[in-house]
């Protein structure tokens, strides 16, 4: 409906005097949505649904100034399945804010902001909750990203003691000809800081490289189909941490397809 409502618009301009002028001044503000099921979901190379699906939805809120804000959630299951959490733990809910724009008019673009994770739910007795707040900075050219996050937080995704932790996010995502594919590759390094158990530091429990690479196909009607793989690169210690009670290896190589629609 958007579309025809712009093409009229644009004949209506073009042949009847007078028209252009009479228009009021587009808005400055955007509201957008997405909504998606994926196969699982997976966060930083970790499956956070112990291979079950997932159903995820956000909107965004932009300004012509760069200013925007958004909020975005998906089930997950993590929380229970390493037993931190005794009621709840099946949610992860995201606030995010920041300012984004371009180098002049170049194709080089920044981003730079504050994401919060939300995990609804109550810990079992001596566990910390999970809700975590990064801070984030991105350079972007054409099809390829750099992004820095940066905790601010002293319990990391439940990790305590680990104020400093990053994450470094490198993307390519490459449009293939005029075939409505597009190619993904990605690299990351989660890189934890402190000493949660004394003389054990997180870094040498917690910190590891994951990576994906994958295709996507744009429907008509805004509508997005696609399919991944994703692996993790971690030290037999690591691996341990990144094990549930019941033995499932939440960083191992896995493949996921999903559909998601924007509107």
């Amino acid at each position: 409906m958007l579309k025809k409502t712009v093409i009229a618009g644009a004949l209506a301009a073009a042949f009847i005097p007078g028209f252009a002028s009479a228009q009021a001044p587009a808005s400055p503000h955007t509201l957008t949505g997405n909504v998606g099921f994926f196969s699982q979901y997976i966060f930083r190379g970790l499956t956070q649904t112990d291979r079950d699906p997932a159903l995820q939805a956000g909107f965004d809120y932009g300004h012509a100034s760069g200013l925007y804000a958004g909020t975005w959630a998906s089930n997950i299951s993590w929380l229970r399945d390493f037993g931190t959490y005794s009621g709840g733990g099946s949610l992860e809910w995201d606030f995010y804010g920041g300012f984004k724009g371009a180098f002049g008019k170049s194709d080089f673009g920044y981003d730079v902001g504050l994401l919060y994770y939300y995990y609804p739910g109550t810990v079992i007795p001596g566990a910390v909750k999970a809700n975590t707040l990064e801070a984030y900075g991105a350079l972007s050219w054409k099809w390829l990203s750099a992004k820095y996050s940066y905790s601010l937080d002293n319990k990391t995704f439940g990790v305590t003691d680990s104020r400093g932790t990053w994450y470094l996010d490198l993307t390519a995502n490459v449009p293939i000809g005029e075939t409505g594919l597009t190619a993904i590759a990605h690299w990351g390094k989660q890189k934890f800081e402190g000493s949660a158990v004394p003389g054990i530091s997180n870094d040498s429990v917690a910190s590891y490289e994951d990576w994906k690479i994958g295709l996507s196909y744009a429907l008509p009607k805004d509508f997005t189909i696609g399919a991944f793989y994703t692996d993790t690169s971690m030290s037999a210690t690591q691996e341990a941490f990144y094990t549930t009670p019941a033995g499932r290896f939440v960083g191992k190589g896995t493949g996921t397809v999903f559909i998601q629609k924007t509107f």
